[in-house]
């Protein structure tokens, strides 16, 4: 069996919209920092501009992972969405952070008074309804039907970071603006120009934050993960259930893409049935693994005795306990 191309993703209406909505924003913020000479909005800029560049990759990345397979790479391209999940993440430190801890550190040392404060407040406040709408967008697209409690866990768990990662670096860039505010606030204020570089340190920090876990989420999937727990259980159920299986020994589940899962098991066939009778039985089992869920695209089965099930495979394959 040739496995299928990957699903395409529900994150590609929120990639476009974070594309168009980063775009206007990160051009607003940059005639606004050459305008006033505020290190903190300079920071801002760059976030926005890193934020489109990241997201042209984030769909780059969805659309290599929908090459079929081929001979060289026999279960398809669905890891490219992890690779380049991971290097956005890798981008928002190095270039997002990087370059808003330089600036921040530069204006400290070398501090400016801003200029035309009111045109940041007119910049912050359009930014914030620019930046809100793509971050309600990519908050509704990843909540679903879930809980808002339930959130955070589906981060954990999601096998989707183009999903996520939209609404963290959205999340970051309302922390950010929020930043500027105040930091733009006391600066004007309390007459020391020195804050507004401690403001783009802030923001700085922020996106090394979000580059940090956005890392720690995608290096999981690269790497590769194991499908949902329930998704596992569930699967063990069918393969014991099925008439025929002595013994449903253990089970490897690895997912290639979002929706791409590899299902590897090991089973004890009743003794009676011969090698057709097999045959017939992988076939009607691959058939159930795919009507209970269309991500499971290649099973692979491993007749074996449970006494061939050694406490190594045990503890390899994560099987049930006898």
């Amino acid at each position: 069996m040739i496995p299928r191309k990957v699903a395409p993703s529900s994150s590609i209406p929120v990639i476009y919209a974070a594309i168009a909505g980063n775009m206007m924003v990160a051009a607003t913020k940059i005639g606004a920092a050459a305008w006033t000479n505020s290190s903190a909005m300079w920071s801002e800029a760059v976030h926005s501009v890193v934020d489109s560049g990241n997201s042209i990759l984030l769909l780059y990345g969805l659309h290599r992972a929908k090459r079929r397979p081929n001979r060289e790479h026999p279960l398809g391209y669905g890891r490219e969405i992890y690779f380049w999940s991971f290097v956005v993440a890798v981008l928002v430190f190095a270039l997002g952070s990087g370059v808003t801890l330089y600036e921040g550190i530069s204006h400290i040392l070398n501090p400016e008074p801003i200029r035309n404060v009111t045109v940041i407040y007119v910049v912050i406040g359009l930014s914030a309804i620019f930046d809100g709408m793509t971050w309600w967008i990519a908050l509704r697209n990843f909540k679903g039907g879930m809980n808002w409690s339930d959130i955070l866990d589906a981060v954990r768990n999601s096998k989707d970071p183009p999903s996520f990662m939209v609404l963290f670096e959205d999340s970051a860039a309302l922390i950010g603006l929020a930043i500027v505010f105040v930091g733009t606030s006391l600066s004007v204020r309390l007459d020391l120009p020195i804050l507004d570089g401690v403001a783009s340190i802030l923001i700085g920090l922020v996106l090394a934050t979000t580059a940090t876990l956005l890392a720690i989420e995608t290096k999981g999937l690269l790497i590769g993960e194991s499908a949902n727990p329930r998704i596992v259980e569930a699967i063990m159920r069918i393969a014991k259930d099925m008439e025929g299986v002595a013994h449903a020994n253990g089970i490897i589940t690895v997912h290639l893409a979002p929706r791409h899962i590899v299902v590897a098991l090991s089973l004890e066939f009743a003794d009676e049935l011969k090698t057709p009778d097999i045959e017939v039985k992988v076939i009607e089992l691959e058939r159930r693994l795919r009507e209970f869920s269309p991500d499971v695209i290649e099973v692979f089965v491993k007749p074996q005795s449970s006494s061939c099930f050694d406490a190594d495979s045990l503890h390899r394959y994560g099987g049930s306990e006898r």
